[in-house]
């Protein structure tokens, strides 16, 4: 059964991350699905937009339990393998040559941030919560940071990224995370509303001038490769490290990690 479901609806393309029992939280099945049907759409000229969700009532809970438990006790070199294979799809998605927009239906940690800043235009309900919540475990929130950091600044990152405090709607609205929000029952409503503003311009110009946007932020597509090398070797060194083992260990026992008191 596919992690990831796609429904055309027109010229544009539904993206649903399809893992409501588990909160659409990533495993490298996930990450893999998702990469490959952003890379199909981007290649279809019948394709105008694209909106990303979560099923049920969570956008993305972040990290899958078994797939951190199996990770804990990878080596080096593959935990490395698996943070690239994330950083591609965080690439994919921020450098889509088209228009996205996260429909953010419910709460994000980690990986599930990642994507919202990847998006261009982002729209969540009142309810959701959010975190970047891994020096909880020993870790930093390594292939995402970039994304994370053009898209609430750095000041605000900073904050986030070592407290790993769980923060708001209103306060994801403040620091430019998403853009909007709306009433549960009005999400379609301004996703169609943003659509529909969306279709009133060239695709050509749009995937220009989505280009020249991230290339006045200093975001190229060679660039961005070259630190997702760099950000990978940074997790991996964590997940094996003393402190890493010890904070997911502690996660996946349901215990507080040894340096908490």
């Amino acid at each position: 059964m596919s992690s990831v479901r796609i429904e055309r609806r027109g010229r544009v393309a539904h993206v649903e991350l399809d893992r409501a029992s588990v909160h659409n939280a990533f495993d490298d099945v996930l990450i893999a699905e998702l990469t490959a049907a952003l890379q199909e759409l981007d290649g279809d000229d019948a394709v105008r937009a694209l909106v990303l969700t979560g099923a049920g009532s969570t956008f993305s809970a972040g990290a899958d339990l078994n797939w951190m438990q199996r990770m804990a006790g990878a080596t080096a070199a593959d935990n490395r393998s698996d943070a690239l294979g994330l950083a591609a799809l965080m690439r994919t998605l921020n450098f889509l040559g088209k228009p996205t927009i996260a429909r953010v239906n419910g709460s994000a940690y980690g990986g599930g941030v990642g994507l919202i800043a990847c998006c261009d235009h982002a729209i969540a309900t009142p309810a959701a919560k959010f975190s970047l919540s891994e020096v909880k475990l020993g870790l930093v929130p390594a292939v995402i940071s970039p994304y994370v950091v053009a898209a609430i600044g750095l000041r605000h990152a900073r904050r986030l990224f070592v407290s790993g405090e769980v923060f708001d709607a209103d306060c994801a609205l403040r620091i430019d995370l998403v853009h909007e929000l709306v009433a549960a029952e009005e999400l379609d409503a301004a996703v169609e509303r943003a659509l529909h503003f969306l279709a009133k311009g060239g695709p050509l110009a749009q995937r220009e001038a989505k280009q020249l946007a991230l290339r006045q932020a200093g975001m190229t597509l060679e660039a961005q490769h070259a630190r997702d090398l760099e950000n990978a070797e940074l997790i991996a060194r964590l997940r094996v490290s003393p402190e890493g083992q010890e904070g997911l260990g502690s996660f996946l026992d349901k215990r507080p990690p040894r340096w908490v008191g």
